[in-house]
């Protein structure tokens, strides 16, 4: 499921989010909070997985980066920024843990090399659409809130707590965030989403 490299990326978000989503009190919650964290990324990661294997494609996992820092064709940094791990830490230490950032992880999509003869015949265009690569990012996002829902009628509201607003951060249409993805794919799909993703933040924040 998952190569080397991703694995790594998998274990070190896992880490950071956990941290950041546990300061100040890192010492007594971290445990809960990262293997709560641990599971939530990899429902999500697996989704996606799924979702791409029947599209006929695959998809790597990767930190969230930035390698723009303005709007001309120019404007680009020559190394890119890991945002997706620097973000969630600056975040919780100038909040003194009162704010959470959980938008960590992007991927990107390659089809498989059958797929041009199987869909399209042997010489024919074989490129992901972006209504593809919205369902792929869709799947994660959806598998998030349903946990989210299992996990709030099993007894583990700090597990779908969590779950919804990873749900949510990843629904912004920003950068190469989920959201944007779905956003361009299936604007449809990406409002209905975002109207479930909202009812439940509602609920986190103002039911519980």
């Amino acid at each position: 499921m998952f190569g080397k490299k991703e694995a790594i990326v998998f274990i070190l978000v896992s880490v950071v989010l956990a941290a950041s989503i546990s300061f100040p009190k890192i010492a007594s919650v971290f445990p809960k909070v990262f293997l709560a964290v641990l599971v939530i990324l990899l429902l999500n990661i697996a989704a996606k997985k799924i979702a791409a294997f029947y599209l006929e494609s695959e998809i790597e996992i990767k930190i969230w980066q930035m390698d723009r820092y303005g709007w001309r064709r120019q404007d680009y940094l020559n190394t890119p920024f890991p945002i997706g791990i620097i973000l969630p830490v600056v975040i919780s230490l100038i909040s003194l843990g009162n704010f959470i950032w959980l938008a960590s992880l992007v991927f990107d999509v390659k089809p498989k090399s059958y797929r041009a003869v199987k869909r399209h015949g042997l010489y024919s265009f074989s490129e992901m659409t972006e209504s593809h690569i919205g369902t792929i990012a869709a799947a994660g996002v959806f598998v998030s809130l349903f946990s989210a829902v299992i996990a709030y009628f099993l007894g583990f509201p700090t597990f779908a707590k969590l779950s919804v607003f990873y749900a949510f951060y990843n629904m912004l249409p920003f950068s190469d965030l989920d959201g944007n993805k779905i956003f361009f794919g299936n604007i449809v799909l990406w409002s209905f989403l975002a109207i479930i993703t909202l009812i439940g933040l509602g609920y986190v924040f103002f039911l519980t």
